[in-house]
């Protein structure tokens, strides 16, 4: 079907609400990086979907939260920009507890300043029963001015599609934005960094991986097809190195076997992965390094 209509929606909401989920299930496959610790987005990332004449584009923003230095002043902002931006609609998305938190009474309010529809979207509705989502239902009715309010789980997909049809509802008449085939306006280089991002999230523990950035130096197509990619992972103190690398190099080991299968799984192709660990000490405070990683208005 001919796309004539087009959407742009943000996807807002505290760290750990489960916006990337959301935002790889509208894509049908994993374009944002996924874990259980806060701060996980560090960018703005863009899932696309069509449903019937309309393109739906869906901006995953990083968790709203206090900020603590330069990079979540930064991961801050993108969430701000992104709700103040004139979209077709913000979907704020939030935990099951009928409790309206500070970040979403924050968020409630900045969504309100900008203008835009406001649709809730009540995430992992599977982990509770009816009487309690009622109850959460009810205390964001009282809250905010919310043209919908959708129970889903982005995890399992329930609610999901009834969550696109209303937003298609949203969308306006105007031309295509991204090719057919297209889910997300991340380069390759972008999405392999995050996903060895991912993994140091996983496989290390407490602040380390927090302290974290990646840089991929090399990324080739050799004429056969595999890809050489050399990677360099940045931490914040030298003891950190020591962790990152382990006894006898099995933690740098680790992550990059997993890191490795990922992306091969990604790129449909073998891969030959390198890494090294360097220290850049308060990196998250310096404007230089967070402009170097990619960290720019």
């Amino acid at each position: 079907m001919k796309i004539t209509k087009t959407g742009v929606f943000t996807i807002a909401g505290r760290p750990n609400v489960g916006k990337s989920t959301l935002a790889n299930y509208i894509a049908g496959e994993k374009i944002a990086i996924v874990s259980h610790k806060p701060q996980t987005t560090r960018s703005r990332i863009s899932a696309i979907c069509q449903r019937e004449d309309a393109q739906l584009v869906f901006l995953d923003t990083p968790g709203y939260h206090k900020p603590k230095n330069a990079l979540d002043s930064y991961l801050d902002r993108i969430v701000e920009s992104s709700v103040a931006d004139n979209m077709d609609a913000v979907v704020l998305m939030v935990e099951p507890i009928a409790n309206v938190g500070k970040q979403e009474q924050a968020l409630i309010k900045m969504i309100r300043g900008s203008g835009s529809p406001a649709v809730l979207a009540i995430n992992k509705c599977d982990t509770v029963n009816k009487p309690e989502l009622l109850a959460v239902m009810s205390a964001y009715a009282e809250a905010g001015d919310f043209a919908e309010i959708i129970p889903i789980s982005a995890k399992t997909g329930e609610g999901v599609e009834e969550l696109l049809t209303i937003l298609r509802g949203y969308a306006a008449e105007g031309p295509q934005l991204f090719p057919d085939d297209m889910v997300t306006d991340q380069p390759d280089r972008q999405i392999v960094a995050e996903i060895v991002r991912e993994k140091l999230l996983y496989c290390l523990e407490h602040e380390i991986p927090h302290g974290t950035a990646v840089e991929v130096e090399r990324f080739s197509e050799r004429d056969d097809g595999i890809i050489d990619l050399e990677v360099t992972i940045y931490c914040e103190k030298a003891s950190h190195k020591s962790i990152i690398i382990g006894r006898g190099g099995s933690m740098l080991k680790r992550i990059g076997e997993l890191a490795r299968k990922d992306v091969e799984r990604y790129m449909g192709t073998k891969v030959y992965f390198k890494s090294w660990v360097k220290v850049k000490e308060n990196w998250r405070d310096q404007d230089a390094m967070l402009r170097n990683f990619g960290y720019h208005e």
